[in-house]
């Protein structure tokens, strides 16, 4: 199997997918294709849904860079959707959409996924953020995915920002995870071993026809050999942009611990699935609250005190990397809470889920100027 891990290691490539939303009322807008434009750097993309817009940066020296690539195809799809009577909007899931008004983008591919997987796609509305670090050597790939499975959960609950479907007030600060949870191949994935190992399951599973390809994994994380990047996509799309590149630069620096590790001949820890997966249950239901296990000890610890620790320990790999100020943006998650926290206290106001989308859709747009 053909791969592209031939370095510079720790480039960072951010995706958002954001909500496309009528500038009055805010209800979700079918309209993507009206909005498909060329971008001075990244992309602007359809996603499954038409009332989904995804933005990408290029792949990015630091986090500084991709947090100016994204400040600016923000900024450029603002000023866009302004133009038609529409705006943007990013959290995890839209408060009240009902995914039965939304269409599905006329796309082979999106095409084909409904055709498979039926309801279980059509129901999928919801909005995430991908991170991408480039890694150089594919052994170290894998040994990068493999490590960040145990991160999962603190990411999940640093980045919840849906605690809203279908104009219900879930009890999750992450509804998008469940959600998400019905299609195949999702989740926590396995760990893979070794590269042999991991090119040996993907070949057969697409000789066998479970899949096309490798992109038809969906796990919260995953190699990306054409790309020669990890990519990290358990988090729900961040409201605030100073967000989305606080937690683009922990994963940075997540990822350069693991490569570190693997360089000095350290072997990973073996941790159960089941617990790995319950404590991603635990961060999407209760957020920085969870009451997590700590799995080198089995202690029970929450999330906001794991996230605090890794922070810290991480900070000095943030410095090398030349992105410490992006990961204070950790500090504001800790000190003032989640988008799902942030939304909940809106909502509490009035009961007023417009009121709440109001509020996601001004925080999306906070900062932004269009040029």
């Amino acid at each position: 199997m053909e791969h592209r891990f031939t370095g510079p290691s720790f480039t960072l490539g951010v995706e958002e997918e954001l909500m496309i939303v009528d500038g009055e009322h805010f209800d979700l807008v079918n309209a993507i294709e009206s909005l498909l434009e060329d971008a001075p750097a990244g992309d602007i993309k359809p996603e499954l849904m038409e009332s989904v817009l995804e933005i990408s940066t290029d792949p990015c020296a630091s986090a500084a860079e991709a947090g100016r690539q994204l400040r600016a195809l923000r900024t450029q799809v603002w000023a866009s959707t302004a133009e038609k009577g529409l705006t943007i909007g990013s959290a995890g899931t839209h408060p009240f959409a009902m995914w039965e008004d939304q269409r599905i983008v006329g796309r082979d591919r999106y095409r084909e996924i409904v055709s498979a997987l039926r309801f279980v796609a059509r129901q999928e509305l919801i909005f995430g953020m991908h991170v991408h670090v480039g890694i150089e050597g594919a052994e170290r790939a894998i040994h990068v995915a493999d490590g960040m499975r145990v991160h999962v959960p603190v990411l999940l609950a640093l980045s919840a920002n849906s605690p809203f479907w279908r104009a219900d007030r879930t009890g999750l600060q992450s509804t998008r995870m469940p959600i998400f949870r019905t299609f195949p191949r999702v989740g926590v994935p396995p760990a893979w071993g070794s590269w042999e190992s991991y090119a040996e399951q993907i070949d057969f599973m697409t000789r066998t026809g479970v899949m096309e390809d490798y992109t038809y994994l969906w796990y919260d994380v995953r190699p990306h050999p054409n790309l020669g990047t990890v990519e990290i996509r358990v988090c729900d799309s961040q409201t605030r942009i100073e967000h989305t590149i606080a937690l683009a630069a922990l994963i940075q620096a997540m990822a350069r611990e693991l490569c570190v590790h693997f360089d000095e001949g350290r072997e990973l820890s073996h941790y159960p699935w089941q617990m790995l997966d319950e404590n991603k249950w635990l961060a999407a239901r209760h957020g920085l609250d969870a009451p997590l296990v700590d799995l080198p000890s089995a202690d029970g610890v929450s999330a906001r005190a794991l996230a605090e620790r890794l922070v810290d320990r991480l900070r000095e790999h943030a410095q090398d990397l030349g992105a410490e100020a992006e990961l204070d943006g950790v500090g504001d998650l800790l000190r003032h809470g989640t988008g799902a926290t942030r939304q909940l206290k809106v909502y509490e106001t009035n009961h007023d889920l417009r009121e709440v989308m109001k509020e996601i859709v001004d925080a999306t747009a906070a900062g932004l100027a269009p040029a």
